[in-house]
């Protein structure tokens, strides 16, 4: 054991920390020990925690069923992190996660939400309450929807989100329920069933069951629908790697992915952080944010590559569709221009601002409990905030599809 080992673990032993055994654990000297809690935190043997920016709040535990590595994570209250590799991703409190787990960079699991064991996951959001099953890979993703922890959104175990193309790009990311409603906590819960898959990038709308074994390829914006299929035709064509058919639908579902990425920003800029407390204190606050930036930043760069790569490559384009596409790559510069500056917008204020003082008042009346405060605002209330985070999304789309290009149409 080094020296700065043994200093750190001496620190975290005596405020409390509880390390069954200390010799079976690494941390790093880079990790400040001022940012991990003594408050019934336990790390379990062969744990490795790694990073200046790690945070490990009260109640969590580590390593409970298999070694667990940690590097630059924030960890809320009473999380469990059973096992496997944790990186760059934030989880707020109550989040459980089975053992065998890979979670990597812009990963953020909020309230209740959950996975069981070996799921793999990247650049993926959960919505409070939304669970994962067993076996799952399930990157570049968002998913919302349910009402509690009795009636939430799920992923059946062994599905998975296919996140790359045969033409080895990643603009894949899809959008499964939304933020203007998701952060509501009132929509019907979406079911993806087991033994399944969903091909990004892809939308799904609130109340969408997905049956198991369904392969899903498209996207189901009207709500409240089952979506049943077997296996694939089998089929023998004539293929040209490297084309690409669909960079209207795959550039329009990027757009609303990002842009529904920065309504989920503005909400915890204006909304979240009126709930700053000892439960989600400001290092929490300020991981969430880093992890948002890094998903747009991602999304930007991702979406860059795949408009490159298409005019480069599609040969077979007839001449409208490399009109088309030329004409997106040219207007590129200008679209990241209108990406970045709605980073900054928080949209229409009077809207904002009346779904604060809401908030306020039942803040005033039971405590700064967030879950319970947004559940507790009135229909008009929820439909107010909607309407805002709506908003920021439609007018970030409109301001793109102004830009001379028929892409939307």
């Amino acid at each position: 054991m080094t020296f700065e080992n043994c200093s750190v673990l001496k620190v975290l032993l005596n405020k409390g920390v509880t390390i069954p055994r200390p010799e079976c654990v690494e941390i790093g000297k880079e990790v400040n020990p001022d940012r991990i809690s003594g408050q019934g935190v336990v790390i379990h043997s062969g744990c490795k925690i790694f990073g200046k920016k790690t945070l490990i709040l009260k109640g969590a535990v580590v390593g409970y069923e298999a070694p667990v590595t940690i590097e630059n994570c924030q960890i809320g209250p009473d999380v469990k992190l059973n096992g496997g590799f944790f990186k760059e991703s934030v989880f707020l409190n109550n989040v459980s996660i089975g053992s065998c787990a890979h979670v990597r960079e812009g990963t953020i699991f909020e309230e209740y939400s959950g996975a069981a064991h070996s799921v793999g996951l990247k650049q993926t959001i959960l919505f409070p309450y939304v669970t994962l099953g067993s076996q799952i890979n399930f990157c570049d993703c968002m998913m919302s929807g349910g009402t509690g922890r009795k009636n939430h959104s799920e992923v059946g175990s062994s599905y998975i989100h296919f996140n790359f193309t045969p033409q080895q790009d990643k603009a894949t990311p899809s959008l499964i329920g939304d933020v203007p409603k998701g952060v509501m906590l009132n929509q019907s819960p979406i079911f993806l069933g087991g033994q399944g898959g969903l091909v990004g990038p892809s939308r799904l709308a609130f109340g969408v069951t997905i049956a198991a074994g369904t392969i899903f390829r498209m996207d189901e914006l009207r709500e409240n629908r089952l979506i049943f299929g077997g296996a694939a035709k089998n089929g023998n064509i004539a293929f040209t790697p490297g084309t690409y058919r669909n960079v209207k639908r795959i550039f329009n579902n990027n757009i609303y992915y990002i842009a529904n990425l920065l309504a989920l920003l503005q909400w915890y800029q204006h909304i979240r952080i009126q709930f700053l407390s000892d439960e989600f204190p400001r290092q929490l606050f300020e991981g969430v944010l880093d992890k948002l930036d890094l998903a747009v930043n991602e999304r930007i760069k991702r979406l860059e590559d795949f408009l490159k790569k298409s005019s480069e490559l599609n040969k077979v384009f007839s001449e409208k569709l490399k009109k088309q596409n030329n004409e997106l790559v040219g207007q590129w510069p200008a679209i990241k221009e209108v990406i970045h500056a709605y980073q900054r917008t928080a949209g229409d204020d009077r809207l904002k601002n009346r779904l604060i003082q809401a908030i306020q008042k039942i803040s005033e009346k039971i405590g700064n409990d967030y879950l319970e405060i947004i559940k507790l605002l009135s229909p008009e209330e929820k439909q107010n905030g909607t309407q805002w985070l709506q908003g920021i999304v439609d007018q970030m789309v409109n301001d793109i599809n102004n830009k001379d290009l028929n892409i939307h149409g």
